[in-house]
């Protein structure tokens, strides 16, 4: 087991109906607020004017930054960065996915500073102010609503990264399961692949820990048991909940506790994909995850056969591998780059992008052989 620091001071509100509350909680920050989402369900399926109630209702003044998309870029940012500079926000309220909540984030440090977002990004600049954030999840996935973590991509530098910075951790999370049964199956298939990941990413990273090992695994094992019970009955409120409670657990710091850090090769070879091709970030992963397995068979078999007898009850590397593949095809999510119109003439595009951004793991490195393999991997 790795030595180890635990912090995480958001406040998590979660169940049906728990949005009654937000008002209040956000004029604890202030009174007027830019409100920040996506590009028109949370208007449609009318969670956004439930979110003005709630804040109009406690005479908070609402300045909105709307049309984050998925896959979020730094010039929605730095918009975003200006409008609350312009109007002298004091608390930024985020209503939306993981898209929405991470461009949130890097706003917040924005606001206060001069300074260009993207050095942030960079890790050129280690801002200290930022302007507290209150979140309304809408899409189970990244886990974004009870961590430090952004992602963000620059088609200008080609390059998506994630930063880390405590100041961004959210003063308050909202998660009602019911603002999640708008999400397509697509979707929410994705969303339900990126927990896994996160959970993989911390499983295979340095340290092993046995309770968090257990509780990692019991976290994917609950992911695959429910999952494919989401994905055929979308608007039951109960299983909303409980996938959406995996995937803030899934990446609120518990499942590395005891190990140096998470792995985050996969998620790095995912967002070249995104990058490329605006590939939806689950989709990215359920490629990218069964090929980088299959590269790591020989080298930690051990520890692929560990993870195979606590989520699926097999005995083997291969089983375990192949066992991933078939519960990514149960629902839905592609595994190979052809599903999702990526022919092979792309390939040199693509080892030649992971060459460029160095892209490898924290605890298992990546060569660019390894690369070529991992994109033949992808085509197989």
């Amino acid at each position: 087991m790795e030595n180890f620091v635990a912090y995480n001071p958001t406040r998590l509100h979660f169940g049906e109906n728990i949005v009654e509350n937000l008002g209040t909680t956000v004029k604890q920050y202030g009174k007027k607020a830019l409100l920040i989402c996506g590009k028109g369900s949370v208007k449609k399926y009318g969670y956004f004017d439930q979110v003005i109630s709630q804040l109009q209702s406690s005479g908070i003044e609402v300045v909105e930054y709307s049309g984050i998309k998925s896959n979020p870029i730094i010039e929605d940012v730095e918009k975003a960065i200006q409008l609350g500079k312009k109007n002298n926000i004091d608390v930024i309220v985020a209503l939306g996915g993981g898209s929405v909540i991470d461009s949130s984030k890097i706003v917040s440090l924005g606001i206060p500073t001069d300074d260009n977002p993207w050095d942030f990004m960079t890790w050129k600049l280690n801002p200290e102010k930022a302007i507290p954030i209150v979140t309304i999840l809408t899409l189970a996935a990244t886990g974004t609503e009870m961590n430090a973590a952004a992602v963000v991509q620059n088609h200008t530098t080609g390059q998506k990264v994630g930063y880390v910075n405590p100041l961004m951790f959210p003063k308050d999370s909202f998660l009602d399961p019911s603002f999640t049964v708008s999400v397509p199956k697509n979707y929410t298939s994705f969303g339900i692949v990126d927990l896994i990941a996160h959970s993989l990413e911390a499983f295979f990273g340095k340290g092993e820990p046995s309770v968090i090992d257990q509780i990692t695994i019991d976290i994917i094992k609950d992911a695959v048991k429910f999952g494919p019970l989401l994905m055929n009955d979308l608007t039951n409120v109960e299983l909303r909940a409980k996938i959406m409670l995996d995937a803030t657990l899934a990446l609120n710091g518990l499942t590395t506790y005891g190990k140096k850090s998470g792995d985050w090769g996969v998620h790095a070879l995912g967002h070249e994909l995104s990058l490329l091709f605006d590939t939806p970030h689950g989709a990215s992963l359920s490629i990218v995850y069964p090929a980088w397995l299959k590269l790591m068979q020989p080298r930690i078999s051990e520890r692929i056969i560990t993870l195979g007898k606590g989520v699926f009850g097999v005995n083997s590397a291969e089983e375990t591998i192949d066992s991933f593949i078939d519960f990514f095809k149960k629902i839905e999510s592609p595994v190979l780059l052809n599903e999702i119109g990526i022919n092979e003439n792309k390939r040199g595009l693509i080892i030649e992008q992971y060459a460029k951004n160095k892209v490898s793991g924290m605890n298992h490195d990546l060569s660019e052989d390894d690369h070529k393999k991992i994109v033949d991997f992808m085509f197989a």
